[in-house]
């Protein structure tokens, strides 16, 4: 669930130099292709240290402004914006993997280009406003899961300036408990200062987490069975445990003839796959 991926930072400038694009997030793609044993694989692909944005177009009144990246062994993403008197959105989300990169797929059946295309959820951001979000989302389509996180992204700049206001997403405004962000760098700890000593009270003990029931299906019949209950031990200044919510946790993935894989997603905070 916990994962390293390089975060892109995209400046696209109109004929007078001026900011009319921008964006900085952080994704990863995870991908089940066929192999050349006609067996089904899950791979991860990751954005490379390189990433260029060619083809990116501010946009106007009435053209679409695109976000488009390109990455790897001709890999590229890209999104659409579009937007009213008082609002922009994203629109389509299009990502390309090239299964000729053999790092990431050694042995796929299918080589080449395949590309993805689908319906963004972003929901419309009043102009001149900065739409940020550092929960993750995810969106599923044609065996591949594509994940975002500490997104930041403003279209249609005016004037060259990026807006104070910042539009959130409904992740990053908790009902209790805070959503836990998938990079370690991301977790900080609030601290307060007293003008008296605080009074030393015992550490409240971690609770063991619940037991869940996951199950795959291939056709008809049953093909795995998990019983577990998980907790993640993550090692920093303060070691931070999490515990899989049954309860929020939906299972998916593949049997094949030699392998399988078991997905377990706990409301798109926390990403496990065994």
């Amino acid at each position: 669930g916990f994962f390293q991926s390089y975060a892109v930072e995209v400046d696209v400038k109109d004929a007078s130099n001026a900011t009319c694009l921008y964006a900085k997030w952080m994704m990863r793609f995870l991908i089940k292709y066929e192999t050349n044993n006609s067996d089904y694989k899950n791979t991860a692909l990751n954005l490379s240290s390189s990433v260029t944005h060619n083809g990116s177009i501010c946009g106007n009144d009435t053209q679409a402004a695109l976000l488009a990246v390109q990455f790897g062994e001709g890999h590229s993403w890209s999104i659409n914006f579009t937007k009213t008197n008082e609002t922009y959105q994203g629109d389509f989300i299009t990502f390309t993997y090239n299964t000729n990169d053999t790092a990431v797929f050694p042995d796929a059946k299918r080589r080449g280009p395949i590309t993805v295309v689908v319906k963004d959820t972003m929901r419309p951001v009043q102009l001149n406003n900065v739409f940020v979000c550092h929960s993750t989302d995810s969106f599923e389509a044609e065996n591949v899961t594509q994940i975002f996180w500490n997104v930041t992204v403003q279209a249609f700049v005016e004037n060259g300036t990026i807006g104070k206001k910042e539009s959130r997403c409904r992740a990053d405004t908790p009902t209790s408990a805070p959503t836990v962000p998938p990079t370690v760098a991301n977790v900080t700890t609030a601290s307060t200062t007293t003008l008296s000593p605080a009074p030393t009270t015992a550490p409240k003990p971690v609770e063991n987490p619940d037991t869940g029931n996951y199950s795959l299906k291939s056709g008809n019949k049953t093909c795995l069975l998990a019983t577990v209950g998980l907790q993640l031990n993550v090692s920093q200044d303060k070691p931070l445990l999490i515990n899989v919510n049954p309860k929020t946790t939906s299972a998916d993935g593949t049997c094949g003839n030699k392998t399988a894989t078991l997905k377990l997603n706990d409301g798109n905070s926390t990403l496990i796959s065994f």
